[in-house]
């Protein structure tokens, strides 16, 4: 229990047999009160290794980023607070008091992680991640008139705050979905400096590809472009 609050850590993982251990088994557990892996439909052993290290673990065989959270979100403990990380070990656990400090200290409602104001080791971000970053950051920012400089999957949301969102994208709109949705509904919102590393282990299975990058892309900008029409009909 963090400060007399219940927080959970959610990880969606998919074939990340080799970073899944070493990751669950480095985090705090003096800021963490559970740990939920949910296993994607892995082909390798990373439900045992997150399980041996001490982890909750789910297994979602609807494969998307999103589909993975909202199985945890659904089927976890009970929470004050979640935090969200990839499993792919590019997410420094270190930093989870940092995130969960500021929302407490700062009494926010959403803390993002910001990998473009932190420090990111060589070849951590591709191109194609800080381009796209970028531009999806500027639409939002001219759209809801909210600044954001990343969409990086580490954050940290109190639960009330989750449940007024209303999250259904099951893929990676997930991180996107989240953000603009507090930029509409007024959440208070924090960004925080995080490192990122090039992950641990593994193949990457949206930024590794030209295929992926572009499905990812694509999917967050017109994540954007339907929200602010959606909110466009129903004002008029």
């Amino acid at each position: 229990m963090y400060r007399g609050l219940q927080v959970g850590l959610i990880i969606p993982a998919l074939d990340e047999a080799e970073a899944i251990g070493p990751l669950v088994g480095s985090v705090d557990r003096t800021l963490v009160d559970w740990i939920v892996v949910v296993d994607n439909g892995s082909r390798d052993a990373t439900a045992e290794r997150a399980a041996a290290h001490g982890a909750l673990v789910f297994r979602e065989d609807r494969r998307g980023y999103g589909s993975a959270c909202l199985k945890a979100i659904r089927e976890g403990p009970p929470a004050d607070i979640l935090v969200f990380m990839d499993g792919d070990g590019s997410d420094d656990p270190r930093e989870v008091g940092r995130l969960l400090s500021t929302l407490i200290d700062d009494q926010a409602d959403l803390v993002i992680g910001s990998r473009t104001r932190g420090r990111s080791e060589r070849g951590a971000l591709t191109a194609a991640q800080i381009f796209g970053n970028a531009l999806a950051c500027a639409l939002i920012r001219w759209l809801w008139g909210v600044r954001y400089t990343d969409l990086g999957p580490f954050r940290a949301i109190r639960t009330a705050a989750l449940e007024r969102l209303e999250m259904q994208d099951p893929d990676f709109g997930w991180t996107v979905e989240m953000q603009v949705k507090a930029a509409q509904r007024g959440l208070r919102i924090r960004e925080v400096p995080v490192s990122c590393r090039v992950r641990q282990a593994g193949d990457s299975k949206v930024s590794g590809t030209l295929g992926g990058s572009f499905r990812a892309g694509k999917r967050i900008l017109g994540y954007v472009f339907t929200a602010k029409g959606r909110e466009w009909l129903q004002r008029n």
